[in-house]
């Protein structure tokens, strides 16, 4: 269940520190530990405080519209839509709202993804906690939160272009949403399960199986959930 917001702050500017002159965070993370885990870090900076929590995307943006922090830190599995759609929509909303994701799903496939959705950094959740606060303090000087890994994986990228595409993961080749729903049927959800946590007809995500299978070559539904259990379990992209 999202956790209760701090009273509206609406009058706020997105950029402007919170009442008592520490920059204000906003924790978005289906898991409540970890957003009390997190909150009890930055709260204990002299210069940071949280301003207030949510499990999921609905009870976020209603929560973020009335608290408007100068950074939210967001995971990537939430309630309803994915943390990659949070902050699509709150840099067209907020277009001066910072966002970083805190999140235990792969860099290696996701941080490309959450930076061109307009995140400003990623962090993995098996790096040391003090690492987001060391992220956040780093955004707030302007610049891109990423591991030396990540940041030399992506350069390449950039500097190799068609170079790199021989060798990149068939999974790069998923849209986000197709993404979502493969790693779900990884996690032993059905088509009616998956429809009902990401908000979307069984129809439509049939569909989104269905491209699953061609674009990863897959042609039968226990090919596609061996690969997807088999993604889940190595924490590793199919080669």
């Amino acid at each position: 269940m999202p956790r209760k917001p701090v009273p509206d702050k609406t009058t706020q500017p997105a950029s402007a520190r919170s009442s008592s002159g520490k920059h204000s965070i906003f924790i978005v993370d289906d898991h409540p530990l970890v957003c009390e885990a997190i909150a009890g870090l930055i709260n204990q900076q002299k210069d940071l405080a949280v301003c207030g929590t949510a499990g999921e995307y609905r009870a976020a943006m209603q929560a973020i519209d009335a608290a408007r922090p100068e950074i939210v830190v967001v995971d990537i599995s939430l309630g309803g839509k994915s943390g990659i759609d949070l902050i699509k929509d709150l840099c067209v909303i907020h277009p001066k709202m910072l966002a970083i994701v805190f999140s235990m799903h792969d860099e290696s496939l996701y941080a490309a993804r959450a930076l061109q959705a307009g995140a400003r950094g990623y962090i993995m959740k098996s790096e040391s906690p003090e690492k987001i606060v060391e992220g956040i303090r780093q955004m707030l000087v302007g610049k891109i939160v990423l591991s030396e890994p990540m940041r030399e994986h992506l350069m390449t990228q950039l500097v190799g272009g068609k170079a790199t595409t021989a060798i990149a993961s068939p999974l790069e080749s998923l849209s986000d949403r197709e993404l979502t729903v493969f790693e779900l049927i990884g996690q032993g959800l059905g088509s009616s399960q998956i429809a009902k946590k990401i908000s979307l007809s069984i129809h439509t995500v049939q569909s989104y199986r269905e491209r699953i299978k061609e674009k990863l070559n897959l042609r039968h539904a226990t090919e596609l959930i061996q690969h997807a259990v088999q993604w889940i379990q190595s924490g590793k992209r199919l080669k």
